[in-house]
């Protein structure tokens, strides 16, 4: 049976909350419209795991007998960054910085999201990466797995080096722009 392309609708919102535990969450309607429902399997389709609260969002919607759900995302925009960073070692940095800083592939080797932190390894490097979940939240993810692969920018923090901007792998590979 052919799908009712007809129910199909873009929309931008805002994240209201998701929980990767429960493989759910919900977007804001900018319209005060109901709320959609974002599963889990449609943010793995765009290659995260996890994303903040607060994010921004443009999805595909489908209208339901259940309600308005997510059926494909086209962009998420992480949070607004804040005016004081959380951690003092991202004081002196400023946006530009950061972006121009190579992003490096990674692989979580733990994160504990109650605690607020967790470390990762750079593919070829011996030394533990420090990531922080403000730092997870302020590029658009709420929480990181053992194993997850990530593309980072990282720097040599006060206490060694640690995540300035944290990418989901698949994300990250779609928007490396190459030099001919």
């Amino acid at each position: 049976m052919a799908e009712d392309l007809s129910s199909l609708q873009h929309v931008r919102g805002l994240v209201k909350w998701f929980d990767p535990a429960k493989g759910y969450g919900f977007i804001v309607c900018p319209d005060n419209g109901p709320d959609i429902l974002l599963h889990v399997n449609v943010l793995r389709n765009f290659g995260q795991s996890s994303i903040a609260d607060g994010a921004g969002i443009e999805v595909v919607t489908h209208r339901t007998d259940r309600g308005v759900q997510a059926v494909e995302i086209v962009s998420i925009t992480p949070p607004e960054r804040e005016d004081t960073p959380v951690l003092s070692d991202l004081a002196q940095l400023d946006d530009e910085e950061i972006s121009n800083t190579p992003l490096e592939p990674a692989r979580v080797k733990w994160f504990d999201k109650a605690k607020g932190f967790g470390f990762a390894n750079v593919f070829g490097r011996d030394e533990d990466v420090f990531l922080h979940v403000e730092v997870l939240r302020q590029s658009g993810l709420s929480d990181v797995q053992s194993g997850e692969a990530l593309a980072m920018r990282v720097i040599e923090g006060k206490r060694g080096r640690m995540a300035v901007d944290v990418l989901a792998w698949e994300a990250a590979s779609s928007d490396v722009d190459y030099i001919d």
